[in-house]
């Protein structure tokens, strides 16, 4: 249960086994309990029976595809999904009484999830310079306060613009069009934290930076890997795919630093079987690898394959597939052929009859899928582990195939979709040239920063300006105090939001709170009721519709507030309609439609049930790469390095979290109750180190700039991580990720990667916020 609103959760760890499987009727339970703590039974009625249904809202957590129409269930949502929609439709609220009662300093000492429980905001708020207070701003004036700022800039790269995956694409092709009508391509968004390793790798080797798998293809794969993610927390509506899979036949490989009961058995509260039964087995096999293990794994299954074409020539190769459309086979198999079987498998921490065993299940499969998500991306090594996937996948011909792919698990509802409106500090010149023809302007060329990168400009005085639409970035982002340092060196700092989080509490000298409506309400302008447009991770566009009554007459949509400031900003300095754009989003829409390569006549199409399937080249048989074929790479061993007698940390989420936000104190699936300030260790590593179960440490972080980064008073549950490795919970953790600690070529956070020491915590008179 929640604590009130008014008060603080209170750490008192419970420990009970972990689950061996997920979902069931305890999932609908936790559901509909948390629904109605913050709504009324009407309105968590009408969230959930239209929840990812044709005409329906858009469930704003998880970007998972739905089922085609016809194919759906009654209930087609998740235990996270309900929570999460229903948070959003909380009826608590919060008001200016509120922030006359409570100073930044205050709130700034509060938990992540006590600012998130006080409810929805209602209108626009300033903190002005000087003061440790928000107060009350009309529309007019905030626009104002934003607008003289861009302008007084002394170039527009001054200013940053963030994006979060809740936006929808309306919204987010606006402020892409804003800020680089303003001059800049300053626009970071949560890709850059969370797959943009994902879209290196797949753009240099198969020339785009998205999946190539449908739910058709995951249905009817023989074979499918789940590496480094936890379907059962993070994505659960997967696990129904995965369930029809496993009936049509495919066996499932799950590769995991833990074992997750998600992974393991999966009770469908939809069906009988998952109510009163023992629902579906989802891994036939569990590789318990070591975190960073993943490249390893797949450049040993890539030479075994190749050592086994050289036993049966022309039976295990897909030599066709190879000779045609991929280039740089020979260097690849040369290079393969000459990695150490030591190196990989200390780096997997795999004994070799294992990953053999992987290997015969590889061969009696004619159809392969690899799916991943965070544990993979989140290393240094990320981008050449996914190339090393799409070597693994092409040796065999597995894309472009019925029931063939890769698949990279976005976890946030359009982040795939902010991407293809433009939100991207390096989009590319067709992209551009496109903008310059529709609207009249030529766009700024040079790239522009992601999120590493902003922070790192803000810490140095260069950003004067940040703006975020949606999201909590102060706590999505890596090294929580140098951020926090870098968004206080701003002159003004604005959120568009629909609740409070921390990000409102670290302030640039001014600060707005921009109060939006949340995906769940109706969306009322002068052109009449309007909807929005979302992408999933398999390329699917199609709407969302509002239902519920806004919580305050005050609350602008997205795209309102930000054309407002475009036109107050701009004040006619291009030729873009933003007083159309506002009134009716179908005039956005005929615009990204001449822009947008798949979204043409995009209103019609869009209206239709299901929405648009947009074109992937690879399944077309087309790879739009350097050479125009997809690409074979050479990928270097690696394995992350650890000092004697230290962990390798990875971050992750509990079962009761979306994103940076926690609902409750509580991950049922692990056991863990109560508390969130926890790592899990093996209990071998607990003996070596001489620590104790229930014993509190330290967490410090050791990184090549000696600075020590130190996350305080987390108590020890031993638990089956991989040897060497440990977890804990994020956003508390971030800390502790060093803002240098960057993935290569991507320059994505290396949150699942953190060199670590555990020292007995000293004795405290009070224990950090979250």
């Amino acid at each position: 249960m929640n604590k009130p609103p008014g008060e603080e959760p209170q750490d008192e760890l419970t420990v009970t086994p972990p689950k061996t499987w997920a979902a069931g009727v305890p999932a609908v339970v936790h559901a509909l309990e948390y629904s109605l703590q913050q709504t009324s039974p009407l309105k968590t009625g009408v969230d959930l029976l239209t929840m990812n249904q044709v005409g329906g809202i858009d469930c704003p957590g998880c970007a998972w595809a739905d089922p085609s129409p016809g194919h759906r269930h009654r209930n087609e949502y998740c235990e996270n999904g309900a929570k999460h929609i229903n948070d959003e439709a909380t009826t608590r609220r919060v008001t200016a009484d509120f922030f006359r009662e409570h100073s930044v300093s205050e709130l700034s000492r509060r938990s992540d999830m006590w600012l998130n429980q006080q409810g929805r905001l209602t209108e626009p708020m300033v903190k002005r310079p000087e003061s440790d207070h928000y107060e009350p701003i009309s529309w007019n004036d905030a626009f104002g306060l934003l607008s003289a700022e861009l302008t007084s800039l002394d170039t527009p790269d001054e200013a940053v613009f963030y994006t979060s995956g809740r936006a929808g694409n309306e919204a987010a092709f606006v402020l892409q069009l804003f800020a680089r009508a303003l001059g800049t391509n300053n626009l970071p968004d949560c890709s850059n934290m969370c797959h943009e390793s994902s879209g290196f790798a797949l753009h240099e080797t198969l020339g785009t930076g998205k999946g190539t798998v449908s739910l058709h293809d995951l249905h009817h794969a023989d074979l499918i890997f789940l590496v480094g993610q936890n379907p059962g927390t993070n994505h659960p509506r997967q696990l129904s795919a995965l369930e029809q899979a496993k009936l049509n036949g495919a066996r499932v490989i799950a590769v995991n630093t833990l074992p997750e009961a998600g992974l393991l058995r999966f009770k469908n509260p939809q069906k009988a079987r998952g109510v009163i039964g023992r629902g579906v087995q989802i891994a036939d096999r569990f590789l318990h690898i070591r975190a960073g293990g993943d490249l390893a794994l797949f450049q040993a299954l890539n030479r075994l394959l190749l050592e086994a074409e050289d036993t049966r020539p022309g039976q295990v190769l897909h030599h066709d597939f190879i000779r045609s459309s991929t280039s740089g086979f020979e260097e690849f198999s040369a290079h393969a052929r000459a990695l150490s079987w030591d190196d990989m498998l200390t780096a997997t921490g795999l004994t070799r009859k294992e990953i053999e065993k992987v290997h015969d299940d590889v061969l009696r499969s004619e159809r392969v899928v690899v799916c991943w998500a965070m544990g993979v991306t989140q290393h240094k090594h990320g981008v050449p582990t996914i190339r090393e996937i799409v070597n693994f996948l092409m040796l065999r011909g597995n894309l472009g195939r019925a029931g063939t792919g890769a698949c990279p698990v976005r976890g946030h509802s359009n982040v795939q979709g902010d991407r293809s409106m433009g939100i991207w500090e390096q989009m590319p010149d067709i992209f551009l040239d496109a903008l310059q023809r529709e609207f009249g302007f030529d766009p700024p060329r040079a790239h522009g920063l992601d999120s590493v990168n902003s922070i790192r400009a803000m810490r140095e005085g260069r950003i004067k300006f940040f703006l975020a639409l949606a999201g909590n970035f102060v706590r999505a982002a890596p090294d929580s105090e140098v951020t926090e340092a870098a968004m206080r060196n701003c002159r003004l700092t604005a959120h568009i939001s629909t609740k409070l989080n921390r990000s409102h509490t670290v302030c640039g000298r001014t600060a707005l709170i921009l109060p939006t409506l949340g995906r769940t309400e109706r969306d009322i302008q002068a052109g009449g009721e309007q909807f929005v447009t979302v992408e999933n991770s398999m390329s699917e566009v199609h709407t969302s519709h509002g239902r519920l009554r806004p919580a305050s007459k005050l609350l602008l949509s997205e795209v309102a507030i930000l054309c407002r400031l475009a036109r107050r900003t701009l004040d006619g300095r291009a030729d873009i309609p933003w007083e159309q754009f506002e009134a009716d989003y179908g005039t956005i829409r005929d615009r990204i439609s001449r822009i947008v390569p798949g979204l043409h006549d995009f209103n019609r199409r869009v209206a239709r049930p299901g929405g648009i399937q947009l074109p992937n080249p690879v399944n077309e048989g087309v790879f739009p790469t350097a050479t125009g074929k997809a690409m074979f790479t050479r990928n270097a061993w690696e394995m992350p390095r650890l000092p004697e007698g230290h962990l390798l940390l990875q971050t992750l989420r509990s079962h009761d979290q979306w994103n940076t936000i926690p609902y409750t104190p509580n991950d049922r699936y692990r056991g863990i109750h109560g508390s969130r300030r926890v790592v899990l260790v093996n209990p071998a590593d607990l003996r070596e180190l001489g620590l104790a179960e229930g014993q509190h440490v330290d967490l410090v972080g050791v990184w090549t700039d000696d600075a020590e980064r130190r996350a305080q008073d987390f108590e020890v549950v031993p638990y089956p991580t991989s040897r060497g490795c440990a977890a804990a919970y994020y956003p508390e953790t971030q800390v502790l990720v060093p803002l240098d600690s960057v993935a290569d070529i991507s320059n994505q956070p290396t949150s699942k990667s953190i060199v670590v020491r555990l020292e007995p915590a000293p004795a405290r008179t009070s224990t950090p916020p979250g």
